[in-house]
């Protein structure tokens, strides 16, 4: 299968890169750059899309332009909501934005004439590399333009979504074009603080210096059980 990763940041891509055996950087006619390899034997297309919504999703579609993948995975870290901490995987069941509302006869979140709600790729929910790992927990991702730094920030997000899991840039605008696109897709995070806390912004820094090789671990499980 040909696997597409997105991330955001040049950090996440980093940590990345050296899990993927023959790489190559490969340009597409957008002149946008990848890097493409294999991993667990699949061919992977690597894209850094840049932090936010509509970086997310122009990278998102440039990437379905140039490699024609099987899946799209968007991986990296994100704010914890909810029964999580530092360092736990949240794989994203769902995914959903929590800054758009389109007005009456629609709810908080949804894009007119979309589901509230982004489901992921069936196939990935159900390996065993997911559902019998204790280190994973499944459920709601959702995604804004701002890195929410405050209980309250959280607090309005939990008013919408009472499940939220996570909270990123990323994952639902990705989310967004694969639905439009007909891609499956799935929604990878491993929690960097906890927004509700009322000190992430020294837990996001103090993660990226004690524990980036736990970033990827599950990427890796995943993609290997995959067919």
């Amino acid at each position: 299968m040909k696997i597409g990763i997105i991330v955001a940041m040049d950090r996440e891509l980093q940590l990345l890169l050296p899990l993927l055996d023959e790489k190559k950087e490969v340009v597409a006619q957008s002149g946008v750059r990848m890097v493409s390899g294999t991993m667990e034997g699949h061919d992977i297309v690597v894209l850094k899309s840049g932090i936010g919504k509509v970086n997310a999703a122009v990278g998102a579609s440039a990437l379905i332009d140039f490699a024609l993948p099987g899946l799209i995975i968007n991986t990296g870290v994100a704010g914890g909501a909810g029964a999580t901490n530092v360092l736990d995987v949240v794989v994203g069941a769902e995914t959903a934005y929590h800054d758009v509302w389109c007005g009456p006869g629609t709810v908080p979140g949804q894009v007119q004439g979309l589901p509230a709600r982004f489901a992921a790729d069936a196939r990935v929910m159900a390996l065993d590399a997911v559902q019998d790992n204790p280190g994973i927990k499944c459920g709601l991702i959702a995604s804004g333009d701002s890195f929410v730094d405050s209980p309250a920030g959280l607090e309005r997000i939990r008013g919408l979504y009472p499940d939220v899991l996570a909270v990123d840039m990323e994952s639902a605008p990705i989310a967004h074009v694969c639905h439009l696109r007909g891609v499956p897709f799935v929604s990878i995070r491993v929690v960097s603080d906890t927004p509700g806390s009322g000190n992430n912004s020294a837990q996001y820094t103090d993660f990226w210096t004690a524990a980036p090789e736990r970033t990827f671990g599950a990427l890796c499980g995943i993609i290997s059980q995959l067919k």
